[in-house]
């Protein structure tokens, strides 16, 4: 694996520069409560149909909660019995979604505002893209202070599709002028990486700080790391790193 020609590297949001289930599991629980109308049981149905273990709040690798945007895991459940149309659960859920950045509860992961200065300081362009919506990333990346430090952001309502469908990554070269073979794709699940791959990116690291697995993102991923922290050795050493 050679990482010399990697010029701009595209981040998740959920799980990769932020842990997932210390931030996600409350917001998850909150969500599913709303669109049952407050029902208990049928909010442990929704749970269950988003993912989740509605007793632990564990998020399986690659389920709705995993990698879905908004109105997908709506209408999921609303097929699984929310008395809501989308027209009001999307907004609604994306509301208690936006509680994702509250300093209360996101713990982020490896100081991410120091490893972008030091990527940027490289000259690498950076960019986030995630199946969140575009308000909640922009309001995670100024709390963080890295607002200022990406040349791109996209969500699942910024116009450039969901995952893992390759047009955010589109997006990403558009915004930088590179070629997608000088882009790296860093994610938490299958459907970076598959956006990744179906873009024809250079490199596709998964990560182990959301709830994709060695196993999960194997045959997607080119290696995977610990956390985002791994990156800069990655970069230096231009080779793969030992598996977590």
């Amino acid at each position: 694996m050679n990482t010399a020609g990697i010029q701009g590297i595209l981040f998740d949001k959920d799980g990769t520069l932020i842990d997932y289930a210390s931030t996600w599991t409350p917001l998850n629980r909150e969500a599913a409560l709303f669109a049952a109308a407050g029902d208990p049981e049928l909010a442990r149905r929704l749970l269950a149909v988003g993912g989740a273990d509605p007793d632990t709040g564990v998020v399986r690798a690659d389920t709705l909660f995993a990698a879905g945007a908004t109105p997908e895991i709506a209408a999921a459940w609303i097929a699984a019995g929310s008395p809501y149309d989308l027209d009001l659960l999307v907004p609604e859920m994306d509301r208690i979604f936006q509680g994702a950045t509250s300093t209360a509860i996101v713990p982020t992961v490896a100081d991410p505002a120091g490893l972008f200065r030091r990527l940027r300081d490289r000259g690498l362009k950076l960019g986030v893209a995630s199946s969140d919506g575009e308000v909640a990333i922009r309001n995670t990346l100024a709390m963080f202070g890295l607002d200022d430090l990406v040349d791109f952001v996209a969500g699942y309502d910024s116009g450039h599709g969901h995952k893992p469908n390759p047009g955010m990554v589109y997006g990403f070269c558009d915004a930088t002028g590179l070629p997608p073979g000088a882009v790296a794709m860093v994610g938490d699940n299958r459907h970076d990486m598959a956006m990744g791959r179906a873009a024809g990116v250079g490199l596709c690291v998964g990560v182990l700080t959301g709830t994709g697995t060695i196993e999960t993102l194997a045959g997607l991923a080119d290696l995977s790391l610990p956390d985002i922290g791994g990156l800069e050795a990655l970069l230096e050493r231009g080779g793969r790193p030992l598996q977590a």
